[in-house]
């Protein structure tokens, strides 16, 4: 190999590789036993009560924005339903400006 092309990307994938190897050994549970305890389960279990206490509360807030929503838009329609019901006056006479 006398190309320094070809060798740097023969070097470049196996440095790669082996770092994706170093990584999947250094960080993979399934070799450190780590297995799910008691405390994790009930600690899991907390948080996704504190979730789904926080979701209900959002879900709350977004219907009672969504209500006042429709209130506006409800007001908004029977401001412009109310002015297509005025009555239309005459309409003022065309004036001229006259230069002074």
């Amino acid at each position: 190999m006398s190309d320094p092309g070809k060798v740097i990307v023969a070097v470049s994938f196996f440095g790669t590789i082996a770092y994706v190897v170093r990584m999947l050994v250094l960080n993979a549970p399934w070799l450190r036993g780590d297995a799910p305890t008691t405390r994790n389960i009930v600690m899991e279990e907390e948080r996704m009560t504190r979730l789904e206490q926080a979701v209900e509360s959002i879900a709350l807030e977004v219907e009672r924005i969504s209500e006042g929503q429709r209130f506006t838009t409800k007001l908004l329609a029977d401001r412009a339903q109310a002015d297509l019901m005025r009555p239309v006056s005459p309409p003022e006479p065309m004036r001229h400006r006259t230069p002074h």
